[in-house]
């Protein structure tokens, strides 16, 4: 201090400082502490002090301008400066509001050494804090620093000062502390002339998140400071953001790069701060540079999405354009909007429909990720209350169940069961969210139903964790399932079902591995245990690298017997869920490798596990679910607390314990489940017995030996099932006894006997089930029962049952009525062919012929279109039923080999063209069950054929369904070869591609194809060739298209075997052949290569090739191949020709009128424009036809003569006046058919001419798949037999009684047609029947 020199001082006028009493002369020649010892009692006068004091003041002037001197303030000690930064606080308080200091430079000087003394205030422990506070407060008291505002440089110190008080701030201060600075802060930038951009930097900068981090005092300061002062900082702010967002200079300030970040923060302080930022923001998010839409982007999410934010309802334009970016071109953008919906959803309930839209198109993303997040966005908010997400929200995330991605598809699922669970299983938020969300569980159990083994493991997993929690204790795990089964829709329930027969039929397979290991090793025994592990690896992710693992896991099942043995436990019948908790936790352990911190080998071992080992069903489950179902019958049961009313309960009850009765017969063996279970029995409803029996029947083996009490009680009550049960009670009572017990003989007999004694077809009702007991019994013990059966078929079921017809049917004219409307003797004489067919299945054998007369029999059925008496007494619904049990029958016993074998291609044919039967049930119905014998390779291929004619089907859906079942039913036998090394000795009934010359063969004896060079009629054979071609077309698997190519070849030189010497037939054939040649050729490129191997032809159907006849002839037209090339949309339905004239020559088309339409299903996706289609016609034979509109109550029906046959039609006419054509007769109604010129002279109805009007007349072809029942009287003269595959002619309409009259009534153009049904000659029929 020494060193230092005292400036030169102003003086009193006597020229001395005068110091307070008591105070010497503060010099550089005394020590520090004395100097500071001094001062402390001039900081006690000066704060002593006040304004008034006048004589005080202008006596210590001196003083005050003496402290400001450099001494003091370059002053070295700490002590000294803080002292006198007190003192001269307290100048400028008492001299204020003018200040002693004149000079500017000097005024600069003593207020940037006052803001150097404010750091003090850092350290609260310190024993001088209390001093630097009481600076600070007094600055702040008096605004002292506002002084400054003469200063030109002013903005220098105020920086320094505000730089300082947000350094110095921290936790330890107290409130006053923030106080006095906000005060001091304030009163600076609300009383001078605007905030310079550096002090607004100096404030802003602590709200930065690397700053905020560091002192959050500093923040809280910052944010206060800028809430107090928004109305004065809020246009410096705006002038900030505008530089930098608007006009891109981002030199202003050292923020510019964090302008997002404190937009957020700015406005999380006060919206108010950013009121003319908002819409520069605006301007941002159409920029052209994505990473800056982002960034706006982000920060606007922030922004919109904070909790009590209402920026999206004050400023509606940046929220619309803020939606626009959902649809950004730039990835990250959407993937940013899409996060950004998710808090939007939680805190603005309000804003979720804006939203709805845009997510909608988002959940369409091409991008998975976007996808991905859209789900987890709705998800996330339907977890923290469903009332956020509405229902279109959750429809999208059902629908991304289905999204081919497969993350996309287990985040929707697995979201959708987090929902499930929450609201429906633990009932979160009550009954109303139950209820919005109660379709999750069918949805999530549809998803089995999909081809991916993924997709079913993880329906899997959530059943057991989501839907019926297995930790649960037994007897809530129960009531869980019961009440969940009770509430499934049917495919639901059909998809669960699947799921138990999937893991038991996985279970097998580990069974069957298990006995492979204890058997000796040989070659064999190797091959075998491959096959056995491929099939398995088929039932896990990932099949190739399951392939890998599932030999590893075999390699150490081989060589560990303890693992062995844990595995023979876990699949053992009797383990219950808790051992199989234990065992699947110890065979983890065995395989667990400690250093290897992931184990994908464990991973598929444990998919493995968990999908065989039973988690939910044991015994004890089992009398769980028995409890329950007693309780629901007892009435005591919660089923309308969880909706479901008690019968439904009863019933879905004893279905579940059905199917479990499947999957774990021996769950059920215990006394008190069977004894719950007789009283089912006893129960009215039909459907709760019948259900009991089956459960009987699969799990009561031991009933006999180890329940005998249960079997004294259960034996009468089957066999009075078997006898006066419902049909299904009977059947599954005789296979229930059939099943159970030794002594099956007596017992079936006791049935038989008196069944067979009691017979009488003049009370059909009372026919229907001794008819399902009989033929059951026969199949089942046919050694014992087939011959007394024989007499049984002659005497009552032809002759007496079929054969005749009692009652009269309800003329109403539908084609199709439901089950309670069947007349009795209808259901019986459908029960008479079942039981026909059963009792040949269970002979299998034709040593008697028997079968020859039944497929005869059959054939007769189909010919006659149902009415196999032809009295015209059977209503056209019981004909449809007729009709299909007759196809079916034929395609019954075609599943047994010794009876295929004597199927003539003719009964093939009239079976297959019920697929294109006029009602639409009986072709959804055959469909189907054709579908079903062949998908689990029952049916020959040939029967695969029939599909082809689908073609033909006017409705989409049937079109459709065909195709599904072409592609299941290719796949399952490429699949059958690849797997069954064996296969391939029997290739030609298995490859899917043999299939073609029985469709070949088919399509050439279609009775629509009349004519070989129609175009319309080769339009239709290249739809139906096309519809099986190109699902076998796909791919070219083994070059399988030239291997096609060789095929349809090599039929061009052979002759069909059903007529190798009629030239029209063998024409037809190969018009066929060129047709499928042209689609091979333009559909492929690769099929003129050199065909793998020679095709072997079906002997049956074709000819061998004759070496000396070479057919290289074109069978197409020019002419004919450019129709078929450009495909000129037909103006046909499929099932008959509507809107287009008959081109027969010599032939006019006449239409009937007919009434409205009142006909039952007729479907509205019908498509006019498919391929036609009319059974039953051949070029060479003349007769009228008429036509039925596709189960219409009144069908347009349409004559056709030729002149020289008119006479014949005349008697004809006369003579039947009840033919079965004739719709009006049974109606009452008269029309006429006018052939009284013969005709020449045809009338044209008024709906011909409406239909001209609309550019084509209404002429509709007849039903397909009826041969003729007559022939013309001159070929019965000469003896010609009319077989029952004297297909295709036309037969004599059935007229009615007065000719020439023609009633104008609407018409509607029907679908499909039907063929008039004129009574055949009786001799005819019985010589038919006895051949």
């Amino acid at each position: 201090m020494t060193s230092m020199e005292f400036p030169q001082q102003q003086k009193t006028a006597d020229g001395k400082i005068i110091y307070p009493p008591g105070v010497k002369e503060i010099t550089d020649k005394i020590t520090n502490d004395e100097v500071v010892k001094r001062l402390k009692m001039v900081v006690k006068t000066f704060m002593d002090m006040d304004q008034d004091s006048e004589d005080e003041k202008q006596q210590y002037l001196p003083l005050a301008l003496h402290l400001a001197s450099e001494f003091f303030l370059r002053n070295p000690n700490k002590d000294v400066r803080l002292l006198v930064a007190c003192c001269l606080a307290d100048i400028f308080r008492i001299y204020a509001p003018e200040a002693p200091y004149t000079s500017h430079d000097k005024l600069k000087d003593i207020f940037l050494f006052i803001t150097r003394q404010l750091k003090g205030l850092e350290d609260t422990k310190s024993p001088q804090f209390n001093r630097y506070f009481y600076l600070l407060e007094n600055l702040a008291w008096v605004k002292s620093y506002n002084i400054c505002f003469e200063l030109e440089d002013c903005n220098e110190i105020f920086i320094q000062l505000f730089r300082t008080l947000f350094s110095v701030i921290n936790n330890s201060h107290n409130q006053k502390v923030q106080m006095h600075m906000l005060d001091l802060m304030s009163s600076i930038i609300m009383e001078g002339d605007g905030v310079t951009q550096e002090l607004l930097d100096s404030i802003l900068i602590n709200l930065i998140p690397a700053h905020k981090n560091l002192n959050k005092q500093a923040y809280d300061l910052a944010k206060i400071l800028l809430k107090r002062t928004v109305q004065t900082i809020e246009t410096c702010i705006a002038n900030f953001f505008n530089q930098v967002l608007v006009l891109g200079k981002s030199s202003v300030s050292d923020l510019s790069e964090h302008v997002f970040d404190l937009i957020q923060e700015l406005f999380a302080i006060d919206p108010l701060l950013l009121l003319s930022v908002m819409p520069q923001l605006e301007f941002k998010l159409k920029s052209n540079d994505g990473e800056e839409r982002l960034a706006v982007v982000r920060l606007l999410a922030k922004l919109f999405g904070a909790k009590d934010s209402e920026l999206a309802t004050q400023n509606r334009p940046l929220w619309q354009c803020f939606l626009g970016r959902f649809n950004d071109i730039h990835v990250p953008v959407r993937l940013e909007c899409v996060k950004f919906a998710s808090h939007c959803l939680m805190n603005h309930p309000d804003l979720a429909k804006d939203l709805t839209e845009f997510l909608k198109v988002r959940s369409h993303d091409p991008e998975e990720a976007i996808r991905h997040d859209v789900i987890v966005t709705i998800i996330n908010a339907g977890k923290k209350d469903l009332c956020l997400v509405n229902d279109q929200l959750l429809g999208f995330v059902r629908e991304r169940t289905l999204d081919k991605r497969w993350r996309v598809r287990k985040e929707a699922m697995m979201g959708l069961a987090q929902l499930y669970k929450k609201y429906c299983l633990h009932h979160e938020a009550g009954k109303d969210a139950a209820q919005k969300v109660s379709w999750i569980k069918d949805k999530l159990l549809h998803i089995y139903y999909q081809n991916s083994i993924d997709d079913k493991l993880l329906v899997e997993k959530i059943f057991a964790q989501y839907m019926v929690p297995h930790n649960l204790e037994t007897e809530e795990k129960m009531k869980c399932l019961y009440y969940l089964y009770a509430s499934l829709d049917p495919n639901a329930v059909k998809a669960l079902n699947e799921m138990w027969k999937c893991q038991n039929m996985l279970r097998s397979h580990v069974r069957e591995l298990l006995d492979l290991h204890k058997q000796p090793t040989s070659e064999a025994n190797s091959s075998a245990m491959f096959a056995k592990l491929m099939t398995i690896a088929k039932n896990l992710p990932d099949p190739g690298k399951a392939q890998d693992f599932m030999k590893k896991f075999n390699q150490v099942l081989g060589e560990d017997e303890k693992l062995r043995a844990q595995l023979e436990l876990l699949i053992s019948p009797t383990c219950s869920c808790k051992q199989a908790e234990v065992c699947v936790r110890e065979i983890s352990r065995k395989l667990t490798y400690p250093k290897q911190p992931t184990n994908p080998f464990l991973e598929m071992v444990k998919f493995l596990l968990e999908r065989i080992a039973p988690v939910h069903i044991d015994s004890e489950a089992i009398s769980a679910l028995v409890k329950l179902l007693n309780k629901s019958i007892e009435g005591t049961a919660d089923d309308d607390d969880e909706g479901v009313t008690p019968d439904a309960a009863i019933r879905s009850g004893l279905e579940l314990l059905k199917v479990l009765s499947f999957t774990h017969p021996t769950s059920f063996h215990s006394a008190e489940t069977y004894e719950s279970l007789l009283q089912c029995l006893k129960m009215e409803d039909d459907k709760v017995a019948e259900a009991a029996i089956q459960i009987f029947r699969n799990t009561g083996h031991k009933i006999e030996t180890e329940l005998q009490q249960i079997r004294s009680t259960l034996i009468p009550v089957l066999h009075q099932k078997a006898k006066r049960g419902t049909p299904h009670q009977a059947k599954h009572a005789v296979h229930c006894i059939h099943a159970i017990f030794h002594n099956k003989e007596v017992q079936l007999a006791q049935i038989f006997e008196p069944l067979s004694r009691s017979l009488n077809a003049d009370v059909p009702e009372q026919l229907i089930t001794p008819l399902v007991s009989l033929g059951h019994i026969s199949m089942l013990a046919p050694d014992q029962f087939a011959s007394p059966m024989k007499s049984i078929v002659a005497n009552f079921i032809v002759k007496d049952l079929l054969m005749n017809d009692r009652s009269i049917g309800n003329k109403n004219g539908k084609l199709w009525s439901s089950d309670e409307e069947v007349s009795p003797e209808v259901l019986a004489k459908v029960q008479a062919i079942k039981l026909l067919v059963r009792w040949l299945l269970g002979m299998k054998n034709n040593q008697s012929k028997s079968a020859n007369s039944t497929l005869r029999l059959l054939s007769a059925m189909l010919v006659s279109e149902g009415d196999l008496t032809e009295q015209k007494k059977i209503s056209k619904s019981d004909m449809s039923r007729l009709r299909l049990a007759a196809g079916g029958a034929i395609m019954k016993l075609a599943q047994e080999p010794c009876y295929h074998e004597i199927i003539t291609p003719e009964q093939f044919q009239l079976c297959g063209l019920v697929i294109n039967d006029e009602c639409y049930q009986v072709r959804q119905i055959f469909a189907q069950k054709l579908h079903m014998a062949l998908v689990k390779l029952q049916l020959p291929l040939e029967y695969m054929a029939v599909f082809a004619l689908c073609a033909k089907d006017p409705v989409k859906e049937r079109r459709a369904h065909a195709r599904q079942c072409l592609l299941k039913n290719i796949s399952i036998r490429r699949e059958y070869i690849k797997q069954n090394p064996m296969a391939h000795e029997k290739l030609v009934s298995l490859l899917p591609e043999y299939v073609v010359p029985y469709m070949i063969h088919l399509l050439a004896h279609d009775p629509d194809f009349t004519k070989p060079q129609d175009f319309e009629q080769l339009r239709d054979i290249k739809e139906c060739l096309w519809f099986m071609l190109e699902v076998l077309m796909t791919k070219n698997e083994n070059n399988s298209h030239a291997f096609l190519r060789k095929m349809v070849e090599n039929i061009k030189q052979t002759k069909d075997a059903q007529a190798p010497d009629d030239p029209k037939t063998n024409e037809k054939l190969y018009i066929v052949c060129d047709i499928a040649l042209f689609v091979i050729v333009n559909k492929s490129t690769a099929c003129h290569l050199e065909s793998p191997k020679d095709p072997v032809l079906p002997t049956k159907f074709y000819t061998p090739p004759d070496k000396d006849f070479i057919n290289d002839k074109e069978y197409l037209s020019i002419e004919a191949r450019a129709v078929l090339l450009t495909g000129k949309p037909k103006p046909t339905s499929v099932l008959g020709t509507v809107n287009k004239p008959l081109s027969v020559t010599g032939k006019r088309p006449y239409t009937k009128t007919v009434g409205s339409e009142t006909g039952s299903n007729v479907s509205g996706n019908s498509e006019p424009s498919s391929p036609a289609g009319n059974k039953g016609r051949e070029p060479g034979t003349e007769a009228s036809e008429t036509g039925a509109c596709e189960n219409d109550e009144n069908p347009v029906i349409l004559i056709s003569v030729t002149p020289s046959k008119a006479e014949a039609v005349k008697k004809e006419v006369n003579s039947e006046p009840s033919a079965p054509g004739n719709a009006s007769m049974e109606r009452g109604k008269k029309r006429a058919a006018p052939v009284a010129d013969g005709a020449e002279n045809m009338h044209q109805s008024a709906d011909d001419k409406a239909s001209d009007e609309m550019g084509a007349s209404v002429i509709p072809k007849p039903r397909r798949g009826r041969p003729p029942k007559t022939q013309p009287a001159s070929s019965m003269e000469k003896g010609v037999e009319a077989k029952a595959g004297g297909r295709g002619r036309k037969r004599t309409a059935a007229p009615q009684d007065s000719p020439g009259i023609v009633e104008p009534i609407t018409i509607k153009i029907p679908k499909q047609q039907k063929e008039s049904d004129p009574k055949r000659v009786a001799p005819q029929r019985q010589m038919d029947l006895q051949r």
